[in-house]
């Protein structure tokens, strides 16, 4: 079997989309005839635990670690609270934002380029160099963000003849919260400059989007393609139903993701109708913003709202499969036109109705048309938004609320797994 090397940071026992795809990966890479072998930190300060994926880990899998010091556990000391929010993304808004959290921006976005792994890749390139020369690896694999992972890949591929392949689950300079970092200019040039080297050193580039790959495609003439993420389940229409007509988001509500558009719609439709007003539930599974939350509550949704908080994956997929409608939410701007949420793929593989709200330009849109798996909304299609939810508590009165959707099977693990193996065989 060919060897390939993998460099990660997170696996299990990370919680969280970040993990998923390359845990996948490694699981049906060795169907192909390839031999994965990972290579992460070993005291990593994962902002999300779930332990509930380590059974999913072959024994078989080699797994190198090795120690990591990370920025985020002395920050703790400040403010434990504040570190937190900071590492899984949950930035306030600049107005809102006290003395430490700015402080804490600042530091992080202008003393830790391209982000707070960076101390990680000297130990590891002097490690792994020694690993690829004993056991004669000549493929490997680095997958961001964090983006530090790929300056491992850049400084192996300078010292040994390896085929070195990028992996970009989201972009890096265009990434949404990048322009929340407080970056001076010397910072923002260095992220650019240690881009465009990572870009134009790589063998292959793999991205998960196609706005990903036409962003890319202006900063360099390196190969790329589009592997999407994807679903890792079988899929069935025998899921229990919640009772309630219940509307369910999986995963972080940041203060961007924040639709004041469906709060409002929401709002007129309990406040017009008893039985709509009985029937409706919100559930939110995974980390919310404060900023979020508050706004719901504004528009007199508050007794309407299960928050869950973060739980397992296993939990979040039943969740998803007991929902009427699954809620997706992309923030309004130009960087996330380049984000399709891991989650869409295991929403759609649930079979129940999608509501979508992004931006204009957004292959989230294709995929749910193409699939047939629900509806897109932009964020100035409120009667469009309202018509739908009345149609679909309708349905969902007299049971026949459902998604008639179709070809999902592309968007499978394994098959996306196989499109991997080719790219690495070549």
């Amino acid at each position: 079997m060919k060897k390939v090397l993998i460099i990660t940071y997170y696996w299990p026992p990370a919680g969280g989309p970040g993990v998923q795809r390359w845990l996948k990966f490694v699981k049906y890479l060795p169907d192909f005839g390839i031999q994965p072998i990972v290579y992460c930190p070993e005291n990593p300060n994962y902002p999300t635990l779930d332990p509930s994926l380590e059974s999913e880990v072959n024994s078989k899998i080699t797994v190198l670690k090795t120690p990591i010091n990370e920025p985020y556990k002395w920050a703790q000391l400040f403010s434990k609270s504040k570190t937190d929010h900071l590492s899984k993304g949950l930035i306030s808004n600049q107005k809102k934002q006290s003395i430490l959290e700015k402080g804490l921006l600042f530091i992080r976005g202008n003393f830790f380029i391209p982000d707070a792994r960076v101390s990680w890749v000297r130990p590891s390139v002097s490690f792994l160099s020694d690993y690829i020369k004993v056991h004669q690896i000549d493929t490997i694999i680095t997958t961001g963000p964090p983006h530090s992972l790929h300056l491992i890949g850049l400084k192996l591929k300078q010292l040994h003849p390896v085929r070195w392949i990028a992996d970009f689950r989201d972009p890096w300079t265009q990434i949404g919260y990048h322009k929340k970092l407080m970056l001076s200019s010397f910072a923002k040039k260095k992220h650019q400059t240690l881009e465009a080297t990572v870009l134009n050193a790589a063998d292959e580039l793999v991205v998960t989007s196609l706005q990903t790959k036409q962003l890319f495609s202006k900063l360099t003439n390196t190969a790329i393609t589009v592997i999407t993420n994807g679903f890792d389940f079988e899929i069935t229409n025998s899921s229990t139903l919640d009772s309630k007509f219940t509307l369910s988001h999986i995963g972080s509500l940041l203060e961007g993701r924040n639709p004041q558009i469906l709060w409002k719609v929401l709002s007129n439709l309990v406040k017009e109708s008893t039985e709509f007003s009985s029937a409706f539930q919100l559930n939110l599974i995974g980390s919310v913003s404060s900023n979020v939350m508050d706004s719901i509550g504004s528009f007199g949704l508050e007794n309407h709202i299960q928050n869950h908080g973060y739980v397992s994956h296993t939990d979040a997929l039943e969740f998803q499969k007991n929902a009427q409608l699954l809620l997706l939410i992309e923030e309004n701007s130009k960087e996330t036109e380049y984000i399709i949420p891991g989650k869409l793929f295991e929403y759609m593989a649930s079979k129940r109705p999608i509501i979508a709200i992004g931006p204009n330009t957004s292959d989230i849109e294709k995929i749910i048309n193409q699939t047939n798996s629900g509806t897109y909304f932009r964020y100035d299609n409120e009667d469009l938004l309202r018509t739908t939810l009345r149609a679909h508590f309708e349905a969902f009165k007299t049971q026949q609320l459902r998604a008639n959707s179709k070809g999902l099977e592309m968007y499978s693990r394994k098959f996306l797994t196989k499109q991997l193996a080719k790219k690495i065989l070549t």
